[in-house]
């Protein structure tokens, strides 16, 4: 007997120019076996990195509270990972944590949370200053994987990480947590 198709929601960015966010994440995740439900939390023109900025509209706690609710209403809800990114309100992020409970009432072996903390990159936020502190102490110990750049694990973790050896250390104050997988996905050049 083969085992149920692996679901992921997927709660990210969505822009109608370029491949950040959900755009880039549904695809290669079905290539892989996975059932993708994107739930997106921004639509914008482009990401936010553009120097003449961007266009479009952030989804706040409210709306992801009425989506998801509608979803368990439906009994489609039932996820075994939840995979996050860009969160660009504090009430959005604070709704994820409602989510990341939900889910794991739903599925409370093996469920699997993979967050992105997109919170800026060389040295520059693309969410307000508040988010951070919501990360460390509400998100990061949710997560069962956390996959920042070495910015946003300087941030995250207080520590500089300049090279390999900071980067481990980085690594294992985050460990201390609550993710058991961390992943820094990029080192300053």
């Amino acid at each position: 007997m083969s085992s149920p198709t692996p679901r992921v929601l997927s709660i990210q960015s969505h822009v109608v120019h370029g491949y950040v966010g959900n755009k880039s994440a549904v695809f290669p995740l079905q290539l892989l076996g996975f059932d993708v439900s994107p739930l997106n939390s921004v639509q914008f023109s482009n990401h936010t990195g553009y120097e003449n900025g961007f266009k479009g509209d952030v989804v706040d706690g409210e709306g992801l509270r009425r989506l998801v609710s509608g979803m368990s209403s439906n009994g489609v809800l039932a996820h075994s990972h939840l995979l996050t990114g860009y969160i660009g309100s504090e009430s959005f992020l604070e709704a994820v944590v409602s989510v990341v409970s939900s889910l794991l009432d739903l599925t409370p072996t093996g469920f699997k949370y993979v967050c992105d903390p997109v919170l800026g990159d060389d040295g520059r936020l693309y969410v307000p200053a508040s988010l951070v502190s919501h990360y460390r102490s509400s998100v990061l110990p949710l997560a069962y994987m956390v996959t920042p750049n070495a910015f946003e694990a300087e941030l995250l973790t207080g520590a500089k990480v300049g090279g390999e050896e900071e980067a481990k250390e980085a690594c294992r104050i985050m460990h201390g947590m609550g993710p058991r997988v961390v992943v820094i996905t990029s080192l300053p050049k």
